[in-house]
């Protein structure tokens, strides 16, 4: 299955994010090395919204991170949240659908 994390990002998120930055970046790349995040990164124009999708079998994984993520900890993000999403189409679907199926 597939989850998306979505954050909320606080007004002042840029200017509050460099001493914190590398140890979010530490934490994502374990979190992929793992297997367990796929993509991760922030939407732009406006900089609201940032979208970190993670596989697994429950969202606790991703909640986990949310959990210990310094922009979280330390207020950058002002709201989280785990969708789950149902990906039927691409080499990476869970639970992929085809024409006629």
């Amino acid at each position: 299955m597939h989850f998306f994390l979505v954050y909320d990002l606080g007004p002042e998120y840029l200017a509050r994010r460099p001493p914190h930055r590398a140890e979010h970046l530490a934490l994502a790349w374990q979190a992929a090395e793992r297997g367990e995040l796929v993509l991760a990164g922030a939407l732009d124009s406006p900089l609201d919204t940032a979208l970190l999708l993670f596989q697994g079998d429950s969202p606790a994984t991703a909640e986990r991170f949310a959990a210990a993520d310094p922009y979280v900890r330390n207020g950058l993000v002002k709201a989280w949240r785990v969708r789950p999403w149902t990906t039927v189409v691409g080499a990476g679907a869970a639970t992929p659908v085809r024409p006629g199926a």
